[in-house]
């Protein structure tokens, strides 16, 4: 999560918005390299195995997320206890996740944005008309092809890789980015989405990560400590937890010194 890192997305995000904006017949191109004239259909899409393999790859993605989530729970109903995982490891992951799978792809692009899908535009045996990645315009009206969720969910496990040891955090990284890769081909291939709206998924989550990541770990003025994160969620919670103690009829004791 280095400033090469940041300029190298920067750079491809530049690139590929260019050459796929002046060329959009570009993602129509790669899109049909899955689709099957005869039949008029993207074959693997009608693969269990595939099924399989695209809904394990969402699983994968959250089950980093769980110990975190879990650590929060458990800290809200027993906040006089220390947090189980990192404090700013569940702030950096959660609000990562949140981030670019859920709030700007499926809440803002997806809603917003309305590409349709390959699976639906008149060049793959559809009803809709192609547009451009850049062209908000299209015929679709919810749950639209820019950006692609699973695939921002699939690049999101960058954020995990970058709390690796230092000594197998360039292999946690390149897992990430071949897990990324393959669940976005297979986004592809069963005609869910174009390359670029797999591509801007990536490079999107990516940045959301190292944004995040200065701001937690890096930077000196925004980068906070363990400790400040578990206090804060003492002092959050710990009001409702001395209540229900004393709807139970147990003692509270005098509150915690933070």
């Amino acid at each position: 999560m280095n400033r090469t890192g940041l300029f190298i997305a920067l750079a491809l995000w530049l690139v590929i918005g260019v050459v796929f904006g002046l060329y959009p017949e570009l993602d129509l191109k790669l899109a049909a390299l899955f689709f099957d004239p005869q039949t008029k259909s993207f074959p693997l899409k009608l693969n269990e195995w595939a099924a399989i393999a695209r809904d394990a790859a969402m699983w994968v993605s959250w089950v980093f997320v769980l110990p975190s989530l879990v650590a929060l729970v458990v800290k809200m109903i027993r906040p006089d206890r220390p947090l189980m995982v990192s404090g700013r490891a569940i702030v950096f992951l959660l609000v990562t996740i949140i981030m670019s799978a859920v709030i700007l792809s499926n809440l803002t692009f997806k809603t917003y944005w309305g590409r349709p899908r390959p699976v639906v535009v008149t060049e793959f045996a559809g009803d809709q008309q192609f547009v451009a990645w850049w062209d908000p315009r299209g015929d679709c009206e919810r749950n639209c092809s820019f950006f692609s969720g699973e695939g921002a969910t699939a690049f999101w496990t960058l954020a995990p890789a970058a709390l690796a040891p230092p000594v197998w955090r360039p292999l946690a990284y390149a897992g990430a980015v071949v897990f990324g890769a393959v669940t976005s081909a297979l986004r592809m291939a069963f005609g869910g989405h174009f390359f670029t709206d797999v591509a801007t998924a990536g490079l999107v989550t990516f940045i959301v990560i190292w944004f995040a990541f200065a701001l937690i770990y890096r930077w000196p003025r925004t980068r906070f400590s363990d400790k400040a994160v578990d206090a804060a969620l003492t002092r959050l919670n710990m009001p409702a937890y001395r209540l229900r103690k004393r709807l139970c009829g147990r003692k509270t004791g005098p509150a915690p010194s933070i």
